[in-house]
């Protein structure tokens, strides 16, 4: 896969997935070297956010209680992305195919990359900034889905992939927001137990 290859893949069905289609990395190896990494930015941001008090985190934070929500932020979006390719592959079943959890945990995997990258608006203390980098990555991340789905199923029906694709956009919504409210959680309870 050459560098240019993973932008490619926004608006391609076939640049940068048939690589990854071909290469068929193992879920260990694409959780370890892709998705743990990946994790770390947001991580990391929310932990600067807390330390530099953000706007966006309100009420501010100590140093301590930005790591600890940074760590749990963490540890929430690792058991996410398993958790979703098990959802993507029980989904196949409504459109009448059975992705194997491989190819349902590359689309998991590859899906929020332009999301994890996205966090990194937070370095801007702007909350308008944030929410238009974020609302970017969602295009983004959705495209990914779009496009990803026909060759790492092996669809051709173009009607059974859009069907899929949207299935999978919208339980990606759902987990977003399930991560957001995590967030929002774990920082009412560090405030509740000053």
């Amino acid at each position: 896969m050459t560098p240019h290859e993973p932008f490619k893949m926004l608006w391609s069905y076939s640049e940068g997935w048939t690589d990854v289609v071909r290469m068929h990395p193992t879920v260990s190896r694409t959780f370890l070297l892709y998705v743990v990494p990946m994790s770390i930015i947001p991580a990391a941001m929310i932990f600067y956010a807390g330390i530099t008090n953000h706007e966006l985190l309100t009420p501010s934070v100590t140093a301590r209680e930005a790591l600890l929500v940074a760590i749990a932020f963490f540890l929430v979006e690792l058991a996410m992305v398993p958790l979703m390719a098990a959802i993507i592959q029980q989904m196949g079943e409504l459109v009448d195919i059975r992705p194997d959890y491989h190819d349902a945990f590359m689309l998991a995997a590859i899906a929020p990359t332009p999301l994890w990258l996205g966090s990194l608006a937070l370095f801007v203390p702007s909350a308008g900034v944030v929410v238009a980098v974020m609302g970017l990555a969602w295009i983004a991340s959705a495209a990914l889905i779009y496009h990803g789905t026909p060759p790492l199923f092996s669809l051709a029906d173009h009607r059974k992939s859009r069907l899929m694709s949207h299935f999978v956009i919208g339980a990606g919504v759902m987990a977003w927001v399930a991560l957001m409210a995590v967030l929002a959680v774990m920082l009412s309870l560090i405030v509740g137990y000053r």
